[in-house]
Formats: structure tokens, sequence, C-alpha cells
């Protein structure tokens, strides 16, 4: 059985030292346990390491031999813990981080120009990817999934304010078949679905009050591409459940027309998740209190 590292290290600072007192104060141990450790390693080894007198401590010929190809070995060793506590203290390397289209693009772009010039030691690695992913077993340092797709044991930080869903339609559209009075009009009018690469297609909810309605419409055309629903629905294809913010200027210019609107509430944003909290890398806690610091300053 090999001795443990820390002893051949106590034996390395007496032999240094040639003193169990002063090698003892620098292991913040007393002397007594120290020469009661090396003595158990001698006897592990089957060697006798130092020559020890009332007076004075010495290695022997094989503890000299032993410490000539120790001493550089348990150099490397300390070095090396040194670079990873300063990797640990110290905002530096790579983040990985996996994330959704519509979160990368709505919410997490406008972050990472701010975050990188605040952290110029740090490489960000975002993978975008609407399947569901274990963050762990990909290689990630953390996700980004909105709250009813966490896991109940992640932890969560909110990454940016609400959102909300609008359905929008051209207005030629709206001309030819009239605007829905109600969710359920849409069951009888074209819609431009989207569709998860897991092949699911979301149903569309509508809220209001205590109201709450599901649909599973029909359409002309499904996609998994936001764009391509934008540009359906610019063009008339059919009706659109999408996100307020890829449509936001097509409604200020009127060419897509927002409709039922007091039946979609805001709902909570994205958030940044990850597995604990424990040994946390110095690149994700440096991003996490970029997101912490950022939404504090925001206006309510």
């Amino acid at each position: 059985m090999r001795p443990p590292l820390a002893d051949l290290d106590l034996f390395a600072a007496v032999a240094r030292h040639r003193s169990f007192r002063r090698a003892a104060r620098e292991a913040g141990i007393s002397p007594s346990s120290l020469s009661e450790r090396l003595r158990a390693l001698e006897d592990r080894l089957g060697l006798r390491l130092l020559h020890r007198t009332t007076r004075s401590v010495s290695p022997t010929e094989a503890g000299a031999a032993l410490l000539a190809r120790l001493g550089p070995a348990l150099g490397e060793i300390g070095a090396a813990l040194e670079e990873a506590g300063r990797q640990g203290a110290t905002p530096s390397g790579t983040l990985r981080i996996n994330a959704p289209q519509s979160a990368a693009q709505l919410v997490l772009a406008g972050l990472i120009p701010p975050f990188l010039a605040a952290h110029p030691r740090i490489t960000l690695e975002v993978v975008v990817e609407d399947s569901f992913v274990d963050i762990a077993d990909g290689g990630f340092d953390a996700g980004i999934r909105y709250g009813e797709s966490l896991a109940r044991d992640t932890i969560a930080v909110p990454l940016g304010g609400p959102q909300r869903y609008v359905l929008v339609a051209a207005p030629a559209l709206i001309a030819r078949l009239g605007a829905p009075a109600a969710p359920r009009d849409l069951l009888h009018r074209p819609c431009i679905r989207h569709r998860f690469p897991s092949g699911s297609t979301p149903p569309w909810v509508f809220e209001r009050g205590t109201e709450t309605v599901t649909l599973r419409v029909e359409g002309p055309f499904t996609t998994t591409d936001p764009h391509l629903e934008r540009s359906a629905a610019l063009e008339g294809v059919g009706f659109l459940l999408t996100f307020e913010e890829w449509v936001r200027e097509d409604i200020a210019r009127g060419t897509l027309v927002p409709l039922l609107e007091d039946w979609l509430p805001p709902f909570e944003g994205p958030q940044l998740y990850y597995a604990s909290r424990r040994h946390m890398p110095a690149v994700l806690r440096a991003f996490v209190d970029f997101v912490r610091a950022r939404r504090q300053a925001a206006p309510p």
C-alpha cells in the first residue's frame, strides 16, 4: 500500500528543517504526533529514513535518496494546488451554458457583451438547442430554461424580467377572415404552429382572470424556427402565437396586428440553473453575480 502523500510531505519538511519542532510548527501539528507519523511511514516502507539523536535529525542514505526524488515531485504538486486555488478564486477560463433559442436570442444576447467586457479573462461558450439536456452529462456549467422545465433539485436564478406571448396576424388576413373575438375562434382559422426538436407541438394557452383555455390549433405551416414563423405571419399564412419580442417592431409598424391581448398576461422569464452551490466554478460564480447585479440595478 502506498503511503499517504501528506506523510511524505512531513518527511520532506523534517529533512529540510533538520528539526522535528520546526517541521511540526510548519505543519500545524505537535512534534510527538509528527514523530509517530514518520515512524509509521518508516514501518510501512520497511526503511529507516531519519537518523535521530537527542540534539539532531538527519536523513539516512535511503532517506536522502528518497528525498532527492521526492522533492521535485512535491514541488510540482504544491504548484499545481496553488494554481487550482487561484483558478477557483479568480474568474478565468471557459464558461459553458446551454440555452433554448428564445432565451438565448431574446434575453442572453443582451447580457453577453457587458459580461465579457467586465470579465476579459473568461471565455463564454453558448450552445443553443431547444432539446432538454442534462447539463452535467453535457459538460455544461449551467443551463437556461423556463420554470416549468426545471428539475426540483437545481438552483435557479432569474435571468431577466417577465415575458409575454402575443397573438398576431397580418392585416390582410384579418380583413379576409375576421379577428377572433375569443380564443376558441382560432379553432376555425389557419394557425402557424411551433414544433420542438422532440417532435411535440405545444398547445396554445390563454388566460384571463381565473379562466384558462388550452387549444390544439391547426394550420398550413409548422416549423421549429421562430424566424420562419414570423415571415409566414407577415405573408398572411396564418395566425401566430409567439414571444412579443420577436414581433414588437412589426406591431409598431402595423405589419402585424396584436389580438386577444387581454387573454395573454405576462409570465416569468427564463432562469439560469445549475446543480450545486458547493465548489461553484469561479466563472459560473462571476456570471451568477453579474446577472443578480443587473437585475437589482434594473428599474421595476
